[in-house]
């Protein structure tokens, strides 16, 4: 039987003295920012109150579409037929791309029409394209949440417009979900977040129509490239952003302010507090052996946990402190095994911002044991012997 193990590591000490926390304070009534790199949460209000997105929901069509994408399921240049009843519900209801009920549009132009100009008539158009219609497209939307962790959240529709109250997050499921974007599907959010405008469509003197990103962050924080505003009545002013520098990710979440310059002010303030009152400091870097891990029924009795990236904690800028690490797995780790598999979390403890939890693999591949050995593993564990 499989059982949960912890290994404690050095203590690394940096220093002797331990800075508290840097402290924040935002007229947002709802926050919460990760420093997804490390896993630390630097900061959370009411971050797990349920709330309605507005069109931050729509990151959550924009990953259903990367999955599909990815999966082979759907196609950048596949064409898209704008349906009349789609056309003529969307067609003036909150901000729009401009589809017009003759276009084919392909599903790389929808996505920049939902990712960079938040289309409610994008969205719908293409979750119809991928389930039939938005309720189907909502039932797997919800279902894919749960799926990367979103605990807290559930969908109506494919835009966050509001359906009262079918249609809930939380800012921590935010955060989740901005930092799965960028993690799961790299290429993809590369081609598609973080632009500064796109073009679609003709006025009525046939000029074309250019939209600008209302992200707030882009042009104000150095690598910022994601993620979604939104607003409606109901849900305020309310932002996802996501920004890089120096291999830090961070991404915060700020909902329920009241004004649209109170959420552009904000983001950037937000943003800046989480690079510049935090820093990183380098546990291991990449293919670094970290611990080792029992196998059962392998042809090795034990497999090499190794960083599969440079590791690093999140603590408070100049900071000086103790940082306690530990090793979890499910074990023994029953074999096969391949080398680079995830098999183990080191679990890094540092008193100022809660804990940090980091992927770690296999150093190398371990075969399941021959029909002799495995025979003899079984003796020595009814045994006991070692």
């Amino acid at each position: 039987m499989n059982k949960i193990f912890l290994a404690s590591l050095p203590l690394i000490a940096i220093s002797t003295a331990v800075l508290a926390a840097p402290k924040y304070e935002t007229e947002a009534p709802i926050a919460y920012m990760t420093d997804v790199s490390s896993g630390a949460i630097l900061f959370e209000k009411n971050a797990d109150k349920p709330i309605p997105p507005a069109s931050m929901a729509k990151m959550m069509t924009a990953y259903v579409a990367f999955d599909q994408i990815q999966k082979g399921k759907l196609k950048l240049d596949q064409k898209v037929k704008i349906q009349r009843a789609t056309w003529q519900k969307w067609t003036n209801q909150g901000s729009t791309m401009f589809l017009g009920v003759n276009d084919e549009p392909t599903v790389s132009e929808l996505l920049h029409g939902i990712i960079t100009l938040s289309g409610n008539d994008a969205s719908v158009v293409l979750a119809e394209a991928i389930a039939g219609t938005e309720e189907n497209f909502a039932t797997l939307m919800t279902k894919t949440a749960k799926r990367i962790g979103m605990k807290n959240s559930r969908f109506g529709n494919s835009t966050g417009w509001p359906d009262e109250g079918i249609t809930m997050v939380t800012a921590r499921d935010l955060g989740i979900l901005g930092a799965r974007l960028a993690a799961d599907f790299p290429k993809l959010y590369d081609d598609y977040f973080g632009l500064p405008e796109f073009t679609w469509g003709k006025t009525n003197s046939g000029e074309p129509i250019t939209q600008p990103n209302r992200n707030p962050l882009i042009g104000k924080i150095q690598g910022a490239d994601g993620l979604k505003t939104g607003h409606t009545e109901e849900a305020g002013y309310g932002f996802t952003g996501s920004a890089e520098q120096k291999g830090r990710r961070i991404v915060s979440v700020i909902a329920g302010l009241n004004s649209y310059g109170a959420r552009s002010n904000e983001a950037v303030k937000f943003m800046n507090w989480g690079f510049n009152a935090w820093e990183a400091k380098p546990l291991f870097d990449k293919g670094a052996k970290v611990q080792t891990a029992e196998v059962q029924l392998g042809d090795s009795s034990s497999v090499d946990l190794v960083a599969p990236k440079n590791l690093s904690a999140t603590l408070p800028k100049g900071s000086d402190g103790n940082i306690t690490m530990k090793v979890r797995y499910n074990g023994p780790i029953k074999a096969p095994i391949k080398q680079g598999q995830q098999v183990a979390t080191l679990i890094v403890t540092t008193g100022d911002a809660g804990s940090q939890v980091m992927p770690l693999i296999a150093g190398e591949t371990v075969e399941e044991a021959g029909f002799f050995n495995r025979i003899w593993a079984a003796l020595k564990s009814l045994l006991g012997m070692a």
